[in-house]
């Protein structure tokens, strides 16, 4: 039987500050693989190369990667300042009206860091520019220097709803998790349940109320040491297990 195929939103970057290039990490690829055990494909998010409608048929599932660039403020109704840092307006054109589709047809995705915000601004809801600027929050950037290891190290912990989403399919209330992020969720979207949050208050998970499939994001990386995380494994297994229903029924209906 064919693996079902994960699309994977990836980024523009420049290669030796000259080389356009669409990349995407490999430990996405990895947790998608090993974890879900799907077939990873890499997503140019750009509508010069891609377009939703052909996505939706193309792929069973969907990674929302993190990425440096921001979604762009215009998305939702505020004008852009230094403190947005830098954006990727091709990416903004696919992913945000993709995430709308996905809602609608119940079709699997699950959002890491800046695919959580994209969710959240899809669905209507607003961001802060610059979390550690607020009062009383903590400073949830990479750390500039360090190991992989150090940077992807455990940071905080994530409290969860009493009895909601994550804290049934984690069986934990409370659990530690990584941080590289710049910005968060400042009003959250229609349908966007917020289903946990770091110490200081900052937005950690998500889901999409009465949303037909598997529609979760979470704002740290679940990618990192996928496999053998014990928060990050569940999450992807439960994508995984998501996106093979999804496949099956495309199979049954064309068989039908």
């Amino acid at each position: 039987m064919q693996r079902p195929r994960v699309g994977i939103i990836g980024n523009q970057y420049l290669i030796n500050d000259d080389y356009p290039a669409h990349a995407g990490g490999t430990m996405n690829s990895e947790a998608i693989a090993c974890v879900t055990g799907a077939m990873p494909l890499l997503i140019p998010a750009d509508p010069r190369f891609v377009l939703v409608p052909e996505l939706l048929e193309s792929f069973d599932g969907f990674l929302l990667t993190g990425g440096r660039p921001n979604v762009h403020p215009e998305e939702y109704g505020e004008s852009a300042t230094e403190a947005h840092g830098a954006f990727d307006r091709a990416r903004d054109a696919i992913t945000l009206p993709l995430i709308r589709a996905l809602v609608e047809r119940g079709q699997p995705f699950f959002g890491i860091c800046r695919g959580f915000q994209e969710v959240n601004v899809a669905l209507g809801g607003s961001l802060h520019p610059e979390i550690r600027d607020l009062p009383g929050r903590m400073n949830h950037r990479m750390p500039p220097d360090g190991t992989l290891a150090e940077k992807f190290a455990l940071r905080h912990k994530v409290r969860f709803r009493e009895d909601g989403v994550f804290h049934r399919l984690l069986g934990a209330r409370e659990v530690m998790t990584n941080t590289l992020h710049g910005q968060g969720i400042k009003q959250e979207g229609a349908r966007v349940i917020i289903d946990g949050w770091a110490p200081d208050g900052t937005p950690e998970a998500l889901y999409v109320r009465e949303a037909a499939g598997f529609a979760l994001a979470v704002q740290w990386h679940p990618e990192y040491k996928a496999a053998e995380d014990p928060v990050s494994r569940p999450l992807f297994a439960a994508f995984g297990a998501a996106v093979y229903g999804w496949a099956g029924q495309g199979a049954a209906r064309r068989s039908a």
